[in-house]
C-alpha cells in the first residue's frame, strides 16, 4: 500500500477504527498523491522568476486561449475558467457551499462536517461513493423504487447487492416505515456494515418525508448502530430544496444522522444540477458527517483526501467552468430570489397535478403514488401493463412517458405546462382505455 494512503488510513483508524473498516478494499487504498500536483502547488508560491512546472499552455501572465472558445464566454476572464480546477474543486466553492449547507440545514447546528469536495455531478458523486466505501457482495438497502442507474453503479461496477424494502404502504398513503425498519434491521443482523441510500425528494415518485418519518428513519439508523453493526448512510439530496408541503420535512437526513455515532457514516450528495437547474454544468458535492474518539477534524480531511484521490485517478477534476460559473451565481445578489421563482413555478405545476387528479374519472384507470416535492410523481396503473401503454401513447398520441416495471409510469411535472397537465391525464385514461379493448 501507498505511505501516503497508509497515514491517511492511521489518522482515521485512531479517532475512529469503524470509519476505517466501512471504507472498501479501494477505500483503504485511495490517496491523494504529492508528486507533480504537489511540486507545481509549491512552484506556484516560490518560482517567483521562472515557472516550468504548469502542464497548461500560457502566453505570457494569462493561460493561451481560442478566440473561436472565449469569445462566447463573457464576463469571466479566460484564466478562470479554462485551467484544470484542482481535484478537491474550487476552494472558493467548497466554502461557499458548506456555508450554505449550515444554511438550509440549521438542525446541524455547529456540529463538523467535512469540506465539500466537487464532484462532476450527482451521478459521479455516487460513483465514488461506491468506489470508496462499497465492497463486492456488500448490501446496499433501497426502495422498490428506485432510480435506476443505482444498479449500474453499485451492482454492475462494484459487485454489491441491492436489498429492497417496500416504498410505499398497499393503498399508496405514506412512506413504508415498518418495510424500512424490517429491512434494515434484518440486514443489520446479518452483516457486519451495510449502505443505505437515502433519496428524497424520491425519484421516480416524487416523494419526500414528513418530519415524523424524518426523524423515525434518523432513529432507526442510529438505533442500529449503537447497537453494532456499521451503518454508511448516504443522502442522495439531487432534489433538495424543492419540498411542496408544510408538513415535509424540509431538512436532508443528514442532518439528523451526522455526527451521532461512531459506526454511523453520513454521507451528502449533493448540487447544482436541480438544485440551481444547471443540469449540463456538472457540478455536485460529497461531504462527510462522522463522530470519533479524539478530534475529528483530522478524519474529515483525510476522508476528503481520498475522495480527491478517487477523482484525481478516475477524470482528474471536474468542470472549472462549471465550478466557475455556480460560484458567480451564488454570489449574486439576486441568487437566492431568482431561485424562489423558479420555486414557486414548480410548486405551482406540482399542485395543479393534484387538483387535476381529485377527478374521480382517473380512479378507474390508476392509483397515485404520493408526491410532494422534486420533479415527478408516479401512477400505478391497474390491468394494463406500463411499457405497452408507454409505447401506445407514443405511437398513438405523441405522448413521451416514462415506464417503470410492469405497473408504473412515471410523469415529469417539471417540464409540463399547467395548462397540458389535464390534456396529459385524459391522453393516458384513453389510452387505458384502448388497451383494455385490446
Amino acid at each position: 500500500m501507498n505511505a501516503i494512503a497508509g497515514e491517511l488510513n492511521t489518522i482515521i483508524k485512531e479517532s475512529n477504527p469503524h470509519i476505517y473498516d466501512m471504507l472498501s478494499d479501494m477505500g483503504k487504498a485511495l490517496f491523494f498523491p504529492k508528486g507533480i500536483l504537489s511540486q507545481s502547488a509549491e512552484a506556484k508560491v516560490k518560482a517567483d522568476k521562472i515557472n516550468a512546472t504548469i502542464g497548461i499552455a500560457k502566453e505570457g501572465n494569462s493561460v493561451l486561449s481560442l478566440s473561436s472558445i472565449t469569445r462566447y464566454i463573457q464576463g469571466i476572464e479566460p484564466d478562470d475558467y479554462l485551467p484544470y480546477a484542482p481535484s478537491f474543486g474550487i476552494p472558493a466553492l467548497r466554502d461557499k457551499w458548506k456555508i450554505n449547507l449550515y444554511k438550509k440545514n440549521p438542525s446541524l447546528g455547529k456540529m463538523a462536517i467535512s469540506l465539500p469536495v466537487v464532484t462532476s455531478g450527482i451521478t459521479h458523486g455516487v460513483s465514488v461513493l461506491s468506489d470508496m466505501w462499497v465492497n463486492k457482495g456488500d448490501v446496499i438497502v433501497l426502495p422498490d423504487m428506485m432510480w435506476g442507474n443505482y444498479t449500474m453503479t453499485f451492482c454492475v461496477r462494484n459487485a454489491a447487492k441491492i436489498v429492497h424494502y417496500k416504498a410505499y404502504d398497499p393503498e399508496l398513503t405514506r412512506f413504508n416505515i415498518e418495510s424500512f425498519e424490517q429491512v434494515i434491521r434484518q440486514q443489520a443482523k446479518e452483516n457486519d456494515k451495510i449502505i443505505t441510500i437515502l433519496n428524497f425528494p424520491h425519484n421516480p415518485s416524487g416523494y419526500s418525508l414528513s418530519k415524523k418519518e424524518a426523524q423515525r428513519v434518523a432513529e432507526i439508523l442510529i438505533d442500529v448502530a449503537q447497537k453494532g453493526t456499521n451503518v454508511v448512510a448516504a443522502c442522495d439530496d439531487a432534489y433538495f430544496g424543492l419540498f411542496f408541503e408544510e408538513e415535509t420535512s424540509k431538512e436532508s437526513l443528514f442532518a439528523k444522522i451526522a455526527g451521532k455515532d461512531k459506526r454511523l457514516l453520513a454521507v451528502k450528495l449533493d448540487g447544482a444540477t436541480k438544485e440551481d437547474y444547471v443540469w449540463g454544468l456538472r457540478v455536485g458535492f460529497i461531504t462527510y458527517g462522522i463522530a470519533g474518539d479524539t478530534d475529528i477534524a483530522p478524519v474529515l480531511v483525510a476522508l476528503e483526501k481520498k475522495t480527491a484521490g478517487c477523482i484525481r485517478g478516475n477524470i482528474s477534476n471536474c468542470s472549472h467552468l462549471g465550478q466557475t460559473l455556480l460560484l458567480k451565481s451564488m454570489c449574486d445578489d439576486n441568487y437566492d430570489a431568482l431561485k424562489q421563482e423558479k420555486f414557486n413555478l414548480l410548486k405551482s405545476r406540482a399542485r395543479k397535478m393534484k387538483q387535476v387528479l381529485k377527478d374521480p374519472k382517473y380512479a378507474d384507470g390508476f392509483d397515485v403514488y404520493p408526491f410532494n416535492s422534486g420533479y415527478f410523481m408516479c401512477i400505478r396503473l391497474k390491468d394494463v401493463n406500463a411499457e405497452k401503454l408507454r409505447l401506445h401513447l407514443l405511437d398513438n398520441y405523441g405522448t413521451g412517458l416514462i415506464s417503470i416495471g410492469d405497473n408504473n409510469i412515471r410523469v415529469a411535472f417539471s417540464c409540463l405546462e399547467e395548462k397540458d397537465v389535464t390534456i396529459l391525464f385524459d391522453i393516458i385514461l384513453s389510452g387505458i382505455n384502448d388497451l383494455r379493448k385490446g
